[in-house]
């Protein structure tokens, strides 16, 4: 793959309690271990919603391209995308990932909305890249 953009990022300190920044300094933001994993919680972002953020942003994209190939207009859409960390289930050790995207598609019938849900799921690469690799159920608001 010829990539047409590279993001670069680096994280330093202490892990998921330390500070993650962009090579362009965009980003740049202190991280703190939530208190639902052990942590003191508190004003910081985790691992987990920065991931949630990018591919919320990434699939409500996947779902406008789809919206115009299929040649609809939705009146209003939003992307939620929740990511949950755990304990492997395959007796192996460490973490895995799961995630649940719920989609906001206004202005179509709900038949539409399903097919544009699932079009986007094709086209983004946050899908693609976790296709086969973590649970990811899809819901309509």
């Amino acid at each position: 793959m010829s990539a047409l953009y590279t993001a670069s990022a680096t994280a330093s300190g202490d892990g998921r309690q330390g500070h993650v920044r962009s090579s362009d300094g965009v980003l740049d933001l202190d991280l703190s271990v939530p208190k639902e994993m052990g942590g003191p919680g508190g004003e910081h972002t985790n691992p987990e919603q920065l991931f949630a953020a990018g591919y919320a942003a990434c699939f409500h994209s996947a779902l406008k391209a789809a919206a115009r190939e299929l040649k609809v207009t939705p009146t209003d859409t939003a992307i939620t995308i929740d990511v949950g960390i755990g304990p492997k289930t395959d007796g192996t050790r460490g973490f895995q990932l799961n995630a649940t995207i719920e989609a906001e598609i206004n202005g179509v019938d709900e038949a539409t909305a399903q097919q544009l849900l699932e079009a986007a799921h094709q086209i983004c690469p946050y899908s693609n890249a976790t296709r086969g690799n973590i649970e990811v159920k899809l819901a309509l608001a």
